[in-house]
Formats: C-alpha cells, structure tokens, sequence
C-alpha cells in the first residue's frame, strides 16, 4: 500500500497555524530534545516532555501494560557514532505482544529524525537502526520484562546526557545473567 500525498508541496505538511500550532512555547519546550536532564520512568519522561530510548520504552511499556498490553524490552549493541565515537553501546526498544496475531513484535519508541526511519509494522520490522554486524553489532533477540540493571544503573548515576553517554553500557546484565541472546 503506498501512501498519496493531497499536495506535493512539503512546506504545506510543516506549516504551522491555529491547530498545528508549534509555535506555542508549551509544544516547543515538549519539542526540545535537547534537554541536559536524564529522566528514566515513565512519569518522569511524561511530565520532562522527553528522554533518551531507554526512558521513551520505559513510557511506552507503561501506556501499553495500563491498557492490558503485554509490554517488555529489548536491546540491541550499535555503534553510537561511526565519526565521533565509534564505541559499542545499548539501544533500547519495547517488545509487545499482538494478541490477535498471537505474535511478539519490537517497537522503537525514539522518534524519527532525519536518516532514521522507525515504523509501526506487524509484517516487516522497521526499527530505527539496522543492525551491521561487521562493525560488532548485534541484535539481542530476546523480550525482557524489565528494563535492564546496567542499564538504570547508568541513566540514575549520570549527571547529565553527555554523561550518561560516555556510560551506556556495552553490555547488559541480563545476558550476563540468563546467557540467552
């Protein structure tokens, strides 16, 4: 199924006017991503307005458990910047349980951005970040119901984002734990 745009004109798809209205300094402080404190739980993204993966799963798996939707998380390894810091850290998603399909599938709760292009599939996973293993990358194909130890361990330590950035872990307890990748 492919998609019809009503214009091809992109600008109409990005303007900003009385219900679309970005301009409201409520809707540009949710919009700032930027932002230097680390928030974790669920409550605590809802009420920052925002938060790295690891925190965005963690408010997806509570909307999702509060409607009865079996919720967890999974993990991949990437690189965090193939130019700048060519370093292997965690990536965090949800697993969710499809009970229709009486199927598991792996959202990525990040958002998009420019080259990164996550979608909401029951077919094709659409994950923000394909996995290159030849760079070490892997993916943990497992759907915890937890978030991992290390993991909030880091985010609660961490001062600030650049912080916790240069103490993501590489690796997660779980694995270490249970040996199941």
């Amino acid at each position: 199924m492919e998609l019809k745009l009503y214009t091809n004109d992109l600008n109409e798809y990005l303007k900003c006017d009385a219900v679309v209205d970005f301009d409201n300094a409520s809707v540009r402080k949710l919009a700032d991503a930027e932002k230097d404190l680390i928030t974790c739980s669920a409550s605590e993204v809802l009420n920052a307005g925002h938060g790295i993966c690891f925190a965005k799963s963690h408010l997806l798996a509570a909307i999702l458990r509060a409607k009865n939707v079996p919720a967890g998380f999974c993990y991949q390894k990437l690189i965090l910047d193939d130019e700048t810091a060519p370093v292997l850290i965690c990536h965090g998603l949800n697993g969710v349980y499809i009970r229709d399909l009486n199927k598991w599938i792996r959202l990525d709760a990040r958002g998009n951005k420019v080259g990164v292009d996550a979608q909401f599939s029951i077919g094709k996973e659409r994950l923000a970040f394909p996995i290159r293993p030849e760079k070490g990358e892997e993916d943990i194909l497992t759907v915890f119901p937890n978030p991992d130890k290390l993991i909030l361990r880091s985010m609660k330590s961490a001062k600030s984002r650049k912080e916790l950035w240069s103490n993501l872990p590489s690796e997660l307890e779980y694995t270490s734990s249970c040996g199941d990748k």
